[in-house]
């Protein structure tokens, strides 16, 4: 989840906010209500061949999905 400030607040806090991206979060700020900036991690090249390692091995485990599962993820918790 990401946590959300207005300008006057990253400016105050930006070392806090950059020590949350660093620990993984996403900071939004936004102008009034309205978003304007979004401040991520980057990610190092490690950390990007790490993960699709771990998504291969998740999909090598996995067995065939289904049409049927897949509208059943994209129905889950919709309302008719």
């Amino acid at each position: 989840m990401a946590v959300k400030v207005k300008v006057a607040e990253a400016k105050t806090h930006l070392s806090e906010l950059l020590a949350k991206v660093e620990a993984g979060e996403e900071v939004i700020i936004s102008r009034g209500n309205k978003p304007i900036a979004r401040l991520s991690r980057i990610r190092r090249e490690s950390d990007i061949t790490a993960l699709i390692a771990e998504i291969k091995a998740q999909r090598a485990s996995r067995q065939f999905t289904t049409q049927e599962e897949i509208r059943e993820w994209r129905d889950e918790g919709r309302r008719y």
